[in-house]
């Protein structure tokens, strides 16, 4: 049975720091490159709300269904986004990734590639996870189209599911990579950087 608790995950120049109530002004101002929260489909917070925000995750910490980090690019020494595991499922050795989002400037670069390693290999390689879920809202097509980059496997949509931010309901498209083909998976990440890197 997996058991998780905060650490520093870091590579190809991104740091995963574990999230606490200190990174508040340095996500409000990540998410305002670009004004994130105008994509009505995301969870990402304005401004006023960044402190529920990480309290929601803190809290979520606390009772074992979440583990939340913040982005940081090692090079600038700046906060870039955030992202975590969530539905947690310590019984099946079960974690989803998602909550995930950077700063307009650092979106379609090798950021979320470099995220997702960390994130696997920890939940394959640490953990010992059997299967790593993600999944997004419908409507989000770019989000959609990155995580079946990854090399996951989409396993259905999921109606009516999860409310989002303004109190509508959204479809959830799920995904999900098998620990069996977490070795193809990784191959893949590595060699999305390798050509990055050239």
């Amino acid at each position: 049975m997996i058991s998780l608790k905060p650490v520093t995950l870091e590579g190809h120049g991104i740091r995963l720091e574990p999230l606490t109530v200190q990174h508040r002004e340095a996500l409000t101002t990540a998410a305002s490159d670009g004004r994130l929260w105008e994509l009505w489909f995301t969870s990402v917070p304005t401004p006023e709300e960044t402190a529920k925000y990480i309290d929601d995750a803190l809290t979520g910490q606390r009772l074992g269904h979440m583990l939340p980090w913040v982005v940081r690019e090692t090079e600038s020494d700046t906060i870039i986004g955030t992202t975590r595991y969530h539905d947690i499922v310590p019984v099946i050795d079960r974690v989803e990734i998602g909550y995930t989002w950077y700063g307009g400037r650092w979106q379609r670069t090798h950021v979320n590639t470099t995220c997702k390693l960390l994130l696997l290999s920890h939940a394959f390689d640490a953990l010992g996870c059997a299967v790593v879920g993600l999944r997004t809202d419908r409507f989000n097509l770019a989000s959609q189209k990155a995580i079946a980059a990854l090399g996951a496997h989409q396993d259905g949509i999921l109606r009516h599911h999860q409310a989002r931010r303004d109190g509508t309901a959204r479809d959830s498209v799920m995904f999900s990579i098998l620990a069996a083909e977490w070795a193809d998976v990784k191959r893949h990440l590595e060699t999305r950087l390798a050509r990055h890197r050239a």
